[in-house]
């Protein structure tokens, strides 16, 4: 049972709202707690804890690192001796611990630990710190996590943003090449530089929250931060904690939605990280069958260990706790639930009922979810899942995983598959569009053009796409406005929203010089009205998750390569109409059916001349015909401009 956060650590008194708190050395609960693996606020209570109660003035330090002989705190205030400041082993319970009185904020620090069995002496950094030195830098920092918070009206509606009928459009953004500073050596904007920035942008495109890929420590940036290993850290290379809070403070002050990148799957193997931690494979396994990822490297958690449980599960409430963030997006789930993820026959080591399922991981995935949404109801759990794992997205008490919404990454590579083509070849290839409604419901779903898929030679979402320049960016608001009529919440990477023309690259700026030609700023218009379109009807998010919401017209017209669509609300009246047109040739006289009489307003048309489109389209809206078509008692005569996506909604009858 998860140890109530106001009374696992005695003597304990808590100000959330302020940060603000007294910390008194670890409780013979907590240590119960923490190596039972059901204790899930450690970062409370080990790590380097700055205490101010009277008699206890200094930093308390406590680290797990049960198969060491000795164990020290190195730093600058010591000039980095092993024999100044040794620690006390806590019991059996593992856990080093000490005060030092004569130190503070700032300091910075390692823990010196020298192994039991072997000659084994490494440096570690604290798995545990609130901040660390700039990399390439190894050392943690002495830290506290004192801020006065302004959200508050963000945090108690916050669960109106969150809910599953709410619309969400998420922005996804790589901190340090969001925009840089070409005057000041390229370098990044800082957490308190992106705030106004990034709100004013984020708000003026639309967009509900924004993702922002691992801000968690991480020793190489070219890693994006996926190779993290500060679980309590914000990366110092734009500001201190409180900055990154400011940063999240501003954009909830501002209505945005933050949600962060939490990567559970693996970690570095970096001298200085957990790996290896006190001369044994304490946080991974020691079987590289099991403990080495072999896509990067790197090493793969014991989740079957009571400590690690506490560890990674406090990792996730550390940042609901202490950064007010709105939810995770959880890495490379996939790779955590099966024990042969790209590993060959005799490679991997089957679960005790024979199979290729990864027990422990499951049930770590499944305790995070149920302890997240225990502490916080109205946050947000996201499974980035690739495979046809079931019920990913439904509640571990009916056996699922419990996450929230999952990426709907098979839509993602059938339709840019299918985007790829010449729209010739396209009618050969039309069940790439409409296969996805096969199994549309099974999960509450999230459509990505993620990060993933515009690195590593992959190109911009802008050059995959067929036709020359003016084709291509009809194409691209093509993609973008049947993305919107899908149901399903909505993701988009930085860069896409306005036709960015290179790969990304995380060493540059996105390319911001390109959006005033007047493609990239029709394309940036028309990203902007679909968010507000999406936000504004409750046809488009209402029934995201739930089959009342939506109905194929016509599915099946291969031969011209259209689509045709119904998105509807809760309420019957909430009603859209969506065709789509994946060909450069302008289809007259072309009929869809209709589920009402009068008059279809066209509300929206990716072809507009706002959008740097040719102008071409219905005439503003066209009267519905009493001639049944496509088993719909009424019917549309349209006109459907090239490589083209229209929204139609019925213009309400006066009395």
């Amino acid at each position: 049972m998860s140890p109530n956060p106001e009374e696992s650590s005695r003597g304990r008194t808590a100000d959330r709202a302020s940060g603000r708190y007294d910390v008194t050395p670890l409780s013979d609960d907590d240590v119960y707690l923490f190596n039972e693996g059901s204790h899930f606020r450690l970062y409370e209570k080990m790590g380097a804890q700055i205490l101010n109660q009277p008699g206890q003035a200094g930093v308390y330090f406590a680290v797990w690192a049960p198969d060491a002989a000795r164990v020290s705190v190195i730093g600058d205030f010591n000039g980095w001796d092993k024999a100044t400041h040794p620690l006390r082993v806590r019991g059996n319970s593992g856990i080093w611990e000490g005060l030092i009185a004569d130190i503070s904020k700032g300091a910075v620090y390692k823990y010196h630990i020298e192994s039991r069995h072997n000659a084994y002496q490494a440096a570690k950094a604290d798995p545990f710190a609130f901040y660390s030195e700039i990399a390439p830098k190894t050392a943690s920092v002495v830290w506290d996590l004192e801020y006065a918070w302004r959200d508050q009206a963000w945090m108690e509606t916050r669960g109106r943003h969150n809910a599953p009928e709410a619309p969400m459009a998420i922005y996804e953004v790589h901190l340090g090449s969001w925009m840089r500073v070409p005057e000041e050596g390229n370098r990044p904007l800082t957490y308190r530089e992106l705030a106004p920035k990034l709100s004013e942008y984020v708000r003026q495109m639309g967009f509900t929250h924004v993702e922002f890929m691992p801000v968690m420590e991480h020793p190489f940036y070219g890693s994006w931060g996926y190779q993290n290993l500060g679980y309590f850290a914000p990366t110092s290379r734009y500001g201190p904690p409180q900055d990154f809070m400011y940063l999240i403070d501003y954009l909830h002050r501002h209505g945005i939605g933050v949600i962060l990148d939490w990567v559970p799957s693996h970690f570095p193997t970096d001298e200085h990280g957990i790996g290896f931690f006190d001369g044994t494979h304490l946080f991974e396994h020691a079987d590289p069958r099991k403990g080495i990822h072999p896509d990067w490297n790197s090493f793969i958690f014991n989740y079957g260990r009571n400590e690690v449980q506490s560890f990674l599960i406090s990792s996730s409430l550390f940042w609901l706790d202490k950064y007010h963030v709105d939810g995770f997006r959880v890495d490379a789930v996939a790779s955590m639930l099966y024990l042969d993820y790209s590993r060959r026959a005799g490679e991997w080591i089957p679960n005790q009922y024979g199979g290729r399922e990864n027990m422990e991981a499951i049930a770590l995935l499944q305790r995070f979810n149920e302890e997240v949404h225990r502490a916080y109801p109205q946050a947000l759990t996201i499974a980035e899942e690739s495979t046809a794992w079931p019920m990913v997205s439904r509640p571990v008490y009916l056996g699922g995983l419990g996450f929230d919404m999952k990426w709907d990454m098979g839509w993602m590579h059938d339709t840019l598959e299918y985007m790829a083509k010449d729209p010739v070849h396209r009618t050969y290839h039309h069940n790439k569009l409409n296969f996805r409604m096969l199994y549309a419901f099974t999960e509450n779903y999230i459509l990505p053009l993620s990060h993933d898929e515009v690195v590593h030679g992959k190109g911009s979402l802008l050059s995959k796409l067929p036709g020359d320049g003016w084709q291509k960016f009809a194409n691209l608001r093509l993609l973008f406005g049947y993305m919107y009529a899908q149901p399903g919440k909505k993701l988009l990477f930085m860069g896409g929203e306005f036709g960015q023309g290179d790969e990304w690259n995380h060493d540059r700026s996105l390319e911001w010089h390109l959006v005033d030609y007047p493609l990239q700023a029709g394309l940036k218009h028309w990203v902007a009205d679909l968010n507000s379109l999406y936000r504004r009807e409750a046809a488009l998010h209402e029934l995201d998750f739930k089959p009342d919401g939506f109905r194929w017209i016509d599915c099946n017209d291969a031969l011209q390569s259209t689509l045709s669509l119904i998105r509807r609300g809760y309420s019957e009246e909430d009603l859209l109409i969506v065709v789509c047109n994946f060909t450069p040739v302008p289809r007259h006289n072309y009929r869809v059916g209709a589920p009402r009489g009068g008059v279809w307003r066209e509300i929206l048309n990716s072809d507009a001349r706002d959008y740097a489109g040719s102008g071409q389209g219905s005439l503003g809206g066209v009267e519905a015909a009493p001639v049944p078509f496509h088993g719909l008692p009424y019917s549309l005569n349209l006109t459907l401009p090239p490589l083209s996506a229209v929204f139609f909604k019925r213009e309400e009858v006066g009395p």
